[in-house]
C-alpha cells in the first residue's frame, strides 16, 4: 500500500477565518481529536475538579512573580509600564475574583467538547484578552498567554501522571485529551492576535459585548464553590507543596526549593480507576 493512500482533504482557507465551526473541524481532524478524547475528558472531569483549587493557586503564584503579568490585574493591560502595587497578593480582591473564573474555566475544559458551544466559548476567551467583547477592555499580550497556557498544561500533566490511583492507560488518555483542548484554545487565542486572514475581516462576525462567563446571553460558566474533599491551599512556604489533603509519591523537595516547580504530590482518597 502506498504511504499516502488516503485522499488529500481540501481545506477552504477563507473558512478557517470566517467560519469557526470549519476551523474547529480542521483542528480536530489534524489533531485526531475523537470520541475517545471526549470520553476521557468527561470521565476524568472529577479528577481535574479535585486538582483545580491547587492548580489555580499555583498559576496565580506564577503570574504574581512578574511585574509585567501582575500589572494586568491593576491596569487591565500588560503594555502599561508604570509601577505595580507591591501589596498585590494572592488574597487581594481582584486576584480572588480572577481565581473564581479560572476555576470555572478549568471545569469548562472537561465539560462537553462535542458541542460547538464549548469551542465558541473558548474562542470568546481569546477575544476577551485583546480588548474586545467586554465593557471594560482587557489587553494581555500574546507572549504571556502562550506562556500561561503552557504552564497550566505542564501543571495538569504532572499532577495527573503522579496520581497513584489512576491506571496508566487512563492517565495517558486524559493527558492527551487535555493537551489537545489546550492547544486548540491556544489557536483560538492566536487567531485574535495574528494578522493572518485579514483580507477576510469584513466577513468575520463582529464581537458581541457580554458579561464574562456568558455566550450569546446564556451563562456557560458555573461558579465553582469550594466543595468538601477538594484540595485546599495552605499558606505557601519554600519547600512546602501547595496542596493540602495530598500524599507524596516521591521524596519531599529540599528546603528552599520552589514550591511551584512541579507536583510530586497527588490527591489522596481519589476513587480507584
Amino acid at each position: 500500500m502506498a504511504p499516502n493512500s488516503r485522499p488529500m482533504k481540501h481545506i477552504d482557507r477563507k473558512d478557517l477565518y470566517t467560519n469557526l465551526e470549519a476551523r474547529i473541524q480542521y483542528l480536530h481532524t489534524f489533531l485526531d481529536f475523537s470520541s475517545n478524547d471526549i470520553e476521557a475528558l468527561i470521565w476524568g472531569s472529577k479528577y481535574i475538579k479535585q486538582l483545580t483549587p491547587a492548580i489555580v493557586n499555583i498559576v496565580y503564584q506564577k503570574l504574581l512573580q512578574y511585574d509585567i503579568t501582575a500589572r494586568a490585574f491593576e491596569t487591565r493591560s500588560t503594555s502599561y509600564e508604570g509601577p505595580v502595587d507591591p501589596n498585590l497578593t494572592e488574597d487581594s480582591p481582584q486576584i480572588l475574583y480572577r481565581k473564581k473564573f479560572l476555576r470555572a474555566y478549568l471545569a469548562k475544559l472537561c465539560s462537553d467538547p462535542s458541542r460547538l458551544e464549548f469551542w465558541e466559548y473558548l474562542d470568546k476567551v481569546g477575544m476577551m484578552h485583546v480588548g474586545r467583547g467586554r465593557e471594560h477592555p482587557l489587553h494581555v499580550e500574546y507572549v504571556h498567554i502562550g506562556a500561561c497556557l503552557a504552564f497550566i498544561q505542564d501543571t495538569i500533566t504532572e499532577a495527573l501522571l503522579c496520581h497513584p490511583k489512576l491506571r496508566m492507560d487512563r492517565k495517558i488518555a486524559l493527558v492527551k485529551a487535555i493537551g489537545k483542548v489546550i492547544w486548540v484554545q491556544n489557536d483560538l487565542f492566536a487567531k485574535w492576535y495574528v494578522r493572518d486572514g485579514d483580507e477576510f475581516a469584513e466577513e468575520m462576525a463582529a464581537p458581541r459585548v457580554e458579561a464574562e462567563g456568558y455566550l450569546y446571553g446564556k451563562k456557560v460558566l458555573d461558579e465553582l464553590e469550594d466543595e468538601p474533599g477538594l484540595v485546599q491551599r495552605p499558606k505557601s512556604s519554600p519547600g512546602v507543596c501547595p496542596f493540602t489533603g495530598v500524599k507524596a509519591t516521591s521524596p519531599t523537595p529540599a528546603a528552599g526549593a520552589d514550591a511551584t516547580n512541579g507536583f510530586a504530590t497527588v490527591v489522596a482518597g481519589a476513587t480507584t480507576a
